[in-house]
């Protein structure tokens, strides 16, 4: 019995600490290159070189932690200790820098290609995401010294939420699609003529994005988007599209609609605008859906 209530104690007090998170998920980078494999405690890590020219790029979707497990390579000549700067910015939003100070050689991991040299201690930079789709990139401030990292997130399990349509401002031509036999409402957009739209905070605003498609376009579609909050860039996105195989046009035989990408940005209190942009010149249209909480309808009564 009192096994019984210890194991139950364990497992409450995990709740509290940690909380709904899932399982940790081992992210590659979309554009990964120069794989290093680390052994650590006996278990093969895939790490990535960063370089400080190009920036590693990530893509991962819903709320959760982030982490960013670096480790710098230590030669033979090099001191006993190596200091190193990790720069990283989510969604185009402002650069984060992290400085690393008395990284010393691992005395717990080993390359497999020993050649390499001797990893050095983890450092690690942790941070937490909201909902929708994220792009975060990732490099060295310095060329030296050699950096490499492995990706991680943990998704958390958030309460769903009750959404409702806003319309936008801008007049976007409409387009009605079926999804799983309803009816909704989506707006047209291109590089030429952006989504414009006024909400009042604090609130959220959710965006789900189809690329249009004609039969003629395989496979997938790459595309990036910018929000401009008050006229100001807030974010930008890398997004990936393909055929969606459960909505279709209401009225238009000739074309398929993307699979949906979400966004979903915070409002801060007061009145704001809001602009959606394609930043790809003539690449594609754009469908687009604009929700915020139901429960915020009373920000928008107030005005």
């Amino acid at each position: 019995m009192k096994l019984f209530y210890s194991a139950l104690f364990v497992l409450f007090f995990s709740i509290l600490i940690f909380g709904d998170l899932e399982d940790k998920k081992v992210i590659k980078p979309d554009n990964a290159s120069n794989p290093i494999t680390t052994i650590v405690a006996g278990k093969n890590r895939t790490y990535y070189s960063l370089s400080s020219k190009n920036a590693t790029v990530i893509s991962v979707k819903g709320a959760g932690e982030f982490k960013i497990v670096t480790r710098a390579r230590f030669t033979n000549s090099d001191p006993n200790e190596i200091n190193y700067f990790i720069s990283y910015r989510v969604d185009g939003g402002k650069k984060n820098k992290f400085e690393f100070n008395g990284i010393k050689r691992s005395l717990k991991a080993i390359y497999k290609n020993q050649s390499l040299g001797i990893p050095g201690d983890e450092g690690i930079i942790s941070f937490n995401l909201g909902a929708g789709e994220h792009n975060i990139k990732v490099w060295l401030e310095s060329s030296e010294p050699k950096v490499a990292a492995r990706f991680t997130f943990t998704p958390k399990k958030i309460k769903k939420k009750s959404w409702v349509s806003l319309t936008p401002t801008s007049k976007n031509e409409p387009v009605n699609l079926i999804s799983n036999e309803d009816e909704i409402l989506y707006y047209k957009f291109t590089d030429e003529k952006p989504v414009k739209l006024k909400i009042t905070g604090p609130t959220k605003l959710k965006f789900l994005i189809r690329v249009e498609n004609d039969y003629s376009m395989k496979g997938r579609t790459d595309y990036r988007l910018q929000i401009k909050e008050d006229s100001k860039i807030k974010n930008t996105y890398q997004l990936s599209s393909v055929h969606s195989q459960t909505t279709r046009y209401l009225h238009d035989n000739s074309k398929i609609p993307g699979k949906a990408n979400e966004i979903v940005i915070d409002v801060p209190k007061g009145k704001h605008t809001y602009q959606l942009s394609l930043l790809d010149k003539n690449k594609c249209t754009v469908l687009c859906r604009i929700l915020f909480p139901k429960k915020d309808i009373k920000n928008e009564s107030k005005e």
